[in-house]
C-alpha cells in the first residue's frame, strides 16, 4: 500500500526574471493506493496529476509531506535506500513514440532492465531471453515479429504494448499510467485499457490511471475510487461510480458536463453545469489560498466561497457521504451532469 500525507510541490515560475513569484503544483494532497486496487486521478491539464504520479513513481521531490510505502516513510531516507521501494512503482508513459530509444530493438529495450533483474535473483543469462518473450506475450504481441523490430517499424498501440512490457520487466506492484492511450488511434485505446485491467486482475498490481478523460476513468477505475483534482487540490473523492453518477463539487460536474455525447444514442444530464471562465493556469501562491481556488470559474459561488477556502472532509463547508466520498465545496448538490442513453431514464 502506498500513501501521501499532505503532498506540496512548488516550482518557480519559468521566464519570469523580474518575478519571483512561484507555482503551486500541489496544495497538500492526500491519497492511498491499496494493494491490488485501482484508483484515477482526473482533471485539466495543469492541475497536477501528472506531477503527483512521478512522485508517486519516484522521478520527482516534493517540498513537504510524506510518502510511505509499505508502512516506511520515504522522507526518513537516503535517496540509495528509497529506490528499492520506488521500484515497485513503474511508470508507464504518455507518448509510447518518445519513451522507445529509436537505435535499439525491443529484445535490447526490455534486455537491459532484465539483465539487472537477473543479477538481484541469481538467474542465469538465458532467463533474459525467455522472459522477455513472456513479457511479450503477457501484452499481447508475438515475441517473434517483435523482438529484433526497432520502434518505428510498430505502430503506436504496439509500441506502448511495448512500453507496458518494459514496466513489467521488473515485477512492479504498482503502475502508474499517465494519459497512456492519449495519443493513441481512438481504435486502439480499448485494447490498451483492457490489457491494463488484464494485467492488474492476472498479476494484482495496482493501478493508478492520470487522465483528463472521464470516460476511460470510468473504464479503468470500475470499483475503484476517483480523485479529482483542480490546481493542485484534492476537491472530490469517492467511489469512481458515485463520483460520476452524483458529482457533488461544481467543477466535477463541469467536467462531466464537457463529455462529448452521441446525438441519438446519449443525451446530456439534465443539470449541466458550464464555468463561468476559463482557467486560469497561472496557480501562483497568494491571497487566492485564502478563498476557493475554483470560486471565480463557479457558477454558485457566494461571498463566503470568495473569502474561505473549504477543506476536504474538514467541518465548516465539507462533508463525508456514508459511501465514504468527500469533496472540498461550501454548496455542495447532487446534480446528474453526465450523458446518459436515450430513453434510459
Amino acid at each position: 500500500m502506498i500513501t501521501g500525507t499532505n503532498i506540496v510541490r512548488t516550482f518557480a515560475q519559468r521566464g519570469k526574471v523580474l518575478d519571483k513569484r512561484e507555482v503551486r503544483a500541489l496544495r497538500g494532497v492526500d491519497f492511498t493506493i491499496p494493494r491490488g486496487g485501482a484508483i484515477s486521478f482526473i482533471g485539466e491539464s495543469g492541475c497536477g496529476k501528472t506531477t503527483l504520479g512521478r512522485i508517486i513513481a519516484g522521478l520527482e521531490t516534493y517540498d513537504e509531506g510524506d510518502i510511505t510505502i509499505d508502512g516506511v516513510a520515504m522522507s526518513g531516507l537516503s535517496h540509495k535506500a528509497q529506490q528499492p521501494y520506488f521500484r515497485r512503482v513503474q511508470l508507464i508513459h504518455q507518448d509510447p513514440y518518445s519513451a522507445l530509444n529509436p537505435t535499439r530493438t525491443i529484445h535490447q529495450a526490455l534486455a537491459d532492465p532484465l539483465k539487472l533483474r537477473a543479477k538481484q535473483t541469481g538467474r542465469p543469462t538465458s532467463w533474459i531471453y525467455t522472459r522477455a518473450q513472456e513479457l511479450l506475450n503477457l501484452v499481447g504481441l508475438d515475441p517473434e515479429h517483435v523482438l529484433s523490430r526497432y520502434p518505428h517499424q510498430l505502430s503506436g498501440g504496439q509500441r506502448q504494448r511495448i512500453v507496458i512490457a518494459r514496466a513489467l520487466t521488473v515485477d512492479p506492484e504498482v503502475l502508474v499510467a499517465d494519459e497512456a492511450v492519449s495519443m493513441i488511434d481512438v481504435s486502439l485505446r480499448l485494447g490498451i485499457l483492457a490489457l491494463l485491467q488484464d494485467l492488474r486482475e492476472r498479476l494484482g498490481v495496482s493501478l493508478l490511471y492520470i487522465t483528463h478523460d472521464v470516460t476511460t476513468a470510468r473504464y479503468i477505475g470500475a470499483e475503484g475510487e476517483m480523485y479529482v483534482i483542480y490546481r493542485g487540490s484534492v476537491i472530490e473523492r469517492g467511489p469512481t461510480d458515485t463520483v460520476i453518477a452524483e458529482p457533488v463539487h461544481p467543477y466535477t460536474q463541469s467536467l462531466l458536463s464537457a463529455v462529448p455525447v452521441l446525438h441519438g444514442l446519449e443525451q446530456p444530464g439534465p443539470e449541466q453545469v458550464i464555468p463561468l471562465g476559463t482557467l486560469d493556469a497561472t496557480g501562483t501562491t497568494g491571497e487566492e489560498d485564502a478563498a476557493c481556488l475554483f470560486a471565480g470559474r463557479c457558477p454558485f459561488a457566494t461571498e463566503q466561497c470568495r473569502t474561505q477556502s473549504p477543506q476536504l472532509g474538514v467541518a465548516g463547508g465539507a462533508w463525508q457521504d456514508p459511501d465514504g466520498r468527500t469533496h472540498a465545496c461550501f454548496h455542495p448538490e447532487r446534480r446528474q451532469v453526465a450523458a446518459v442513453p436515450l430513453g434510459a431514464r
